[in-house]
């Protein structure tokens, strides 16, 4: 595991919300339904008025509903993708020391700066020495690989 895959679950856990905000779109898609309401009489005596209700899918919202159901599928799959990257990530950081979780979670996960992530940290930790704690840690993670 590596700095890369740290950076791929920051954007791996933003693609899923982005991408459950896009799948419930195409399904609000598929299910916008138009009506109206249709006046008239017959052509001959005694003029009845009727009124009709029509109703049904927009074809400017849905041209194909197959290509909808493809693009929600797509959907599904690059989401089932990044919740596949998270919980490498999230395996992998069961493996490692609490400290250093504790200081991944606060550096990577949430966006803190190095002395936020100290501070955090506690125990007389300073910025640059969590900053150095986690290179020695990923620079020996990185010569077992």
């Amino acid at each position: 595991m590596d700095k890369q895959i740290l950076e791929q679950y920051i954007d791996a856990c933003e693609l899923i919300k982005e991408t459950e905000e896009d799948i419930r779109r195409v399904k609000k898609q598929r299910k916008t339904i138009v009506q109206d309401r249709v006046h008239g009489s017959m052509k001959e005596f005694p003029y009845a008025a009727q009124s009709f209700k029509v109703q049904g899918v927009a074809y400017s919202v849905v041209r194909d509903p197959g290509a909808l159901e493809a693009y929600e599928r797509l959907l599904e799959e690059r989401k089932t993708r990044a919740e596949e990257i998270k919980v490498q990530v999230e395996a992998w950081l069961n493996t490692i020391p609490q400290r250093l979780q504790r200081i991944i979670r606060f550096k990577f996960f949430e966006g803190f700066t190095w002395a936020e992530t100290a501070t955090k940290i506690g125990r007389r930790a300073t910025g640059e020495s969590v900053k150095k704690e986690y290179q020695r840690f990923i620079g020996e993670n990185e010569k077992l690989s």
